[in-house]
């Protein structure tokens, strides 16, 4: 729970008269007036949540996922800095495989820091571990197989088509995750998010347009990996919203081991063990230097999952999806600045259609969150009456 002093900091009146009420999601629920009795709350939650979680009919996801009630402010200030990190790391990445091109190697280098950095801030009592069930503990590692299976089949299908093709086919991701959620979750969008999700797609194709040749298993593994990546999402969503509950730096703490040790299985498989040796004492190319950048690496990656787990629960599955094309273009852009990378027409207008499709989309959601936090306002109203 925030204290009086943080839920100020975010712009939200702490009077007697207008006390935030706490959401399942953790979020507050704005402009809401706290009920005077214990029955009143009790009701209203009961209420809303049967609303949210109706398994025959289907719900609008910015409500079910909690989104819809965190402040636009807020949402943005996660999305920006989750920007900052993505980006940083992407392109801190480029210089990484130089000194050390091992990408499984890497990978658990990223779940080793996550390892370390949630203990230290476990020991600091920043948070505890939550109590969880058997089919919880189940479930998490379910998902840290996920997140390492969901990284492995992009490293392959890397190698199995072309850069350009390999661009275009994730950032269909969007589509995917409104698949999902339409055919497996009952969750249904407006109208508007769907048209705005199509300059957003479709730009990334133009941007990264290019040699599109593949085979059919390239394609066909490619593709796999952008329903992984939009499963990924949607699971890191619900496990903070609707499954375990517990909070962004919990879940990086309790799937990082098991992600750190498949990394390193994969990797044995790969050879990378072994060229990691030659790599090392028989050509010299791992000093101070490549150590120093390692571990600053590693610290990055392990600054952007906690601040992704956290903007995915704030923002909503679909929204990180949409952020993640939108960042693919603002690489492009960097690339362009430092590695003077040479684009046509056809990439500059894909770039073009994919910022004003993020910004669309982010317009939408800003006018579904206003619409969706009068819904609930509404009906928590209407249940204090009766």
């Amino acid at each position: 729970m925030m204290t009086a002093q943080e839920l100020n900091a975010n712009g939200l009146d702490m009077s007697p008269t207008a006390t935030p009420l706490q959401t399942r999601s953790g979020s507050p629920i704005l402009g809401m007036n706290m009920p005077h009795t214990t029955e009143q709350a009790g009701a209203i939650m009961a209420r809303i949540k049967s609303l949210v979680q109706r398994p025959k009919e289907s719900v609008a996801v910015n409500v079910v996922d909690g989104s819809a009630i965190v402040p636009n402010t807020v949402k943005l200030q996660y999305l920006v800095v989750y920007f900052a990190f993505n980006l940083g790391l992407t392109l801190f990445n480029k210089a990484v495989m130089i000194e050390f091109p091992f990408p499984f190697l890497l990978t658990a280098l990223h779940a080793g820091a996550g390892c370390i950095g949630t203990r230290i801030l476990q020991s600091s009592n920043y948070f505890k571990l939550s109590r969880l069930g058997p089919s919880d503990q189940l479930v998490l590692h379910v998902f840290s197989l996920l997140y390492t299976i969901n990284i492995a089949v992009s490293n392959m299908s890397l190698s199995m088509v072309t850069i350009a093709l390999h661009q275009v086919v994730r950032g269909s991701t969007p589509v995917f995750t409104v698949l999902i959620y339409r055919s497996f979750l009952r969750g249904t969008f407006c109208s508007s998010t769907y048209i705005s999700l199509i300059p957003v797609v479709v730009g990334v194709g133009l941007a990264t347009y290019g040699d599109y040749y593949t085979s059919i298993p390239g394609f066909l593994i490619t593709l796999l990996g952008a329903m992984l990546a939009a499963i990924k999402t949607i699971v890191t969503n619900r496990l903070q919203t609707s499954g375990t509950h517990i909070s962004a730096v919990e879940l990086l703490h309790r799937m990082s081991p098991l992600a750190f040790v498949q990394a390193l299985i994969i990797a044995s498989l790969h050879g990378e063990f072994s060229k990691l040796w030659d790599f090392t004492l028989v050509e010299h190319k791992i000093g101070s230097r490549a150590i120093i950048i390692l571990l600053l690496n590693g610290a990055i990656a392990l600054g952007l999952n906690i601040v992704s787990f956290s903007a995915n629960r704030k923002a909503g599955a679909l929204t990180m999806t949409v952020a993640a094309n939108v960042k693919q273009i603002l690489a492009v852009l960097l690339s362009i600045v430092f590695w003077h990378l040479k684009m046509g027409l056809t990439n500059a207008l894909g770039i073009l259609l994919t910022l004003i499709g993020g910004a669309w989309y982010a317009r939408v959601e800003m006018a579904s969150a206003i619409e969706a936090k009068g819904a609930v306002d509404l009906e928590s109203n209407e249940v204090m009456k009766t």
